[in-house]
């Protein structure tokens, strides 16, 4: 079983700064895309940014500029540093990862998601 974990999540005040973090865990053989998305409230849920596991990245032209994703894959986790909060940036935050598992006889792929954290910006 694989899992992730979000962590870095909070109150921010505009024009603040955040760094997320989500943690792959478990039966791990390799992980290539890893990916933030986010959902504001009433809002489809949208992806921001990806990091391929050679360290390629896209954005969304609404974060370019202001978000940074990265990963360490020693770690098997990938980070998202936010700068220049804006209140639209108010969302729950997941990560997506694309895990080659381990299991009993071979590898197996799978698309894993993270439980979310909130960011809210707000004076």
């Amino acid at each position: 079983q694989v899992q992730l974990v979000e962590s870095g999540g909070g109150l921010v005040q505009p024009g603040g700064s955040l760094r997320l973090s989500c943690a792959a865990s478990g039966s791990i053989f390799n992980i290539d895309d890893m990916d933030w998305y986010r959902q504001a409230p009433g809002k489809q849920r949208e992806l921001v940014a990806r990091i391929t596991s050679s360290g390629r990245t896209n954005y969304a032209d609404s974060v370019k500029g202001r978000f940074t994703i990265s990963r360490d894959n020693a770690k098997n986790t990938v980070y998202l540093q936010i700068h220049s909060l804006k209140p639209e940036d108010t969302a729950v935050y997941n990560c997506k990862a694309e895990v080659y598992q381990h299991t009993d006889y071979d590898v197996k792929y799978i698309i894993v998601w993270g439980q979310g954290t909130l960011v809210t910006v707000s004076s």
